[in-house]
């Protein structure tokens, strides 16, 4: 099992956990320059915080130990929850009032090493 390298947490990033999903489903398990290329041509609303994030989530593994390879990094784990939900008001006809809820949410990336894929892991002869 890889060891976690690093982390990288945004909080409270406007837009829905759920829109925020799809665009995570696409680079959980990739390597990272796999991922940032996912991203940079991904055309949704979170992709480009969620690049910024997995640039941050590199510097951080690089500043904890500066030994370990970019390029054998990969997407390990990465979810999505639920923030807070800022409560607006919207005016409507006749006097009343529509409530809007503008969702946040905050995307955890957690980075490590690649599994090596040479022979010596066992069972090839």
């Amino acid at each position: 099992m890889a060891e976690i390298v690093s982390s990288a947490t945004i909080r409270h990033l406007r837009g829905s956990a759920q829109k925020a999903r799809l665009v995570v489903d696409l680079i959980r398990g990739k390597k990272i320059a796999d991922a940032q290329w996912i991203l940079a041509s991904t055309k949704k609303y979170a992709a480009e915080p969620i690049r910024k994030l997995l640039d941050s989530a590199v510097a951080n593994a690089m500043d904890k130990n500066p030994s370990v390879d970019p390029d054998g990094l990969v997407v390990r784990t990465a979810f999505v929850d639920e923030g807070f939900r800022m409560k607006r008001v919207r005016p409507a006809p006749m006097g009343r009032a529509y409530r809007t809820q503008k969702r946040t949410c905050h995307i955890t990336l957690q980075l490590a090493d690649a599994p090596s894929v040479d022979g010596a892991a066992g069972g090839e002869e």
